[in-house]
């Protein structure tokens, strides 16, 4: 028998702010986090723009010897689990440290300790090369550092889905309670992508808007004017507990993650089919394994990347999933704001729909000036609106054809 889930704890590091808290309401509030980019001297890129992390000091988490030694990915899973913690009231004891694991997914792991370390190898051979390189570059070391640091003794692993990441290490950290393999799993998605590679190969491939003189306007998801997706990095975890464990032990409990939907285009390297069959078949497979109907749902948080085709075939799929409640619900692309984080993209994104629930705020659509042609569902374009949630979806896809779904419901125990 599947065990019901529950979100007590978040935590964030987004573009709009280093805390769940400040993110949230920047998110409301319509801003952007989208800015020239300052990590690397960008003047001969066709993108010179990324929606980065401000301000972020990560000797509040760890020690000077490990902001050396770490890549920022794992510095931001680490920060972001820290505030999930802290928020979930939670310290793992002997008792059940057994019982509680940690999955954090991560697109490309740490890409900027990796051209770091290969400049050191051309310039000054292979002695010039860190012995701390390739734990710094290893996409489960994030997931590696946040079990170490709490004591999670139980199931590890490392969601690497590109654009999913984050939604997959949600998805299977929700299976592991589910069919009682763990009572408690921290999870969620990082990425410190904002690189001269990363950067120049999505230019190459024109996947990046070129809207360099107006940052906060650049992302335009759903927009007619869109012109591809703005890179950002960022992280965001959750605590999950078994709806027993999390009862008896006092927790607050934001929501409940009922269920999951993973499918595969087996398509293309990037791009999506028309009408996006998967994406419609992994919402319709997250609604059934929550035992809901599509007309409970009453928000998505969008894929919405801001690109011609994900944006047009994302409308599609809703629209064939949904019916005629495709024009009644509510749609929004926080991307809008923070750019695309790829692999930490779900986390945070999970944590905005587990507000919306919360809160009975719809975080707005913002750049949606004159939709694009057959975008013509009701993006929550602009200002937030409030409702009350009962059900929210979080949809988010990737490179090489994979398509992950997290739908939240309020929590009625």
């Amino acid at each position: 028998m599947k065990r019901r889930v529950v979100v007590t704890g978040l935590g964030a590091l987004t573009p709009l702010g280093n805390s769940v808290h400040e993110s949230w309401e920047n998110a409301v509030a319509g801003k952007s986090g989208i800015g020239p980019i300052t990590k690397f001297d960008s003047s001969a890129y066709k993108t010179r723009i990324a929606g980065e992390i401000k301000n972020f000091d990560p000797l509040q988490y760890v020690s000077k010897q490990e902001v050396r030694r770490y890549d920022d990915f794992i510095l931001y899973a680490l920060a972001a689990a820290e505030m999930a913690m802290a928020d979930a009231k939670l310290t793992i004891t002997s008792e059940f440290s057994e019982r509680t694991g940690v999955i954090v997914g991560s697109a490309i792991g740490g890409l900027a300790t990796l051209e770091d370390e290969f400049k050191s190898l051309l310039e000054g051979g292979p002695r010039k090369i860190s012995p701390f390189a390739v734990p710094a570059i290893l996409a489960n070391l994030a997931a590696g550092h946040v079990s170490i640091r709490f004591g999670a003794k139980g199931p590890i692993n490392c969601a690497v889905t590109a654009c999913a990441s984050g939604t997959s290490a949600i998805g299977d950290a929700y299976k592991t309670i589910a069919y009682g393999d763990a009572d408690v799993m921290l999870t969620g998605g990082t990425e410190a992508a904002v690189t001269p590679l990363a950067v120049g190969g999505f230019g190459s491939m024109r996947a990046l808007s070129v809207k360099n003189d107006e940052p906060q306007r650049a992302s335009r998801p759903f927009d007619r004017d869109r012109d591809g997706f703005i890179i950002g990095e960022g992280c965001g975890i959750v605590v999950l507990e078994e709806l027993s464990f999390a009862l008896n032990r006092g927790a607050h409990i934001y929501a409940e993650l009922a269920g999951y939907g993973c499918t595969s285009d087996a398509y293309h390297m990037a791009a999506p089919p028309p009408g996006h069959e998967g994406a419609a078949r992994s919402m319709k497979l997250a609604i059934q394994d929550a035992g809901l109907k599509p007309e409970d749902i009453d928000y998505i948080n969008a894929h919405g990347t801001s690109t011609p085709l994900n944006d047009l075939y994302e409308t599609q799929a809703i629209k064939s999933l949904f019916g005629e409640h495709a024009q009644k619900l509510m749609v929004s692309s926080t991307k809008s704001m923070t750019g695309h984080m790829l692999g930490g993209t779900g986390g945070a994104e999970a944590i905005f729909a587990v507000k919306a629930i919360q809160e009975g705020i719809i975080p707005p659509t913002v750049n949606l000036d004159h939709p694009g042609e057959e975008c013509d569902l009701d993006y929550v374009p602009k200002v937030a609106r409030q409702k009350a949630i009962n059900a929210a979806m979080s949809n988010t896809f990737g490179f090489g054809g994979v398509n992950a779904v997290l739908l939240f419901k309020k929590c009625i125990p």
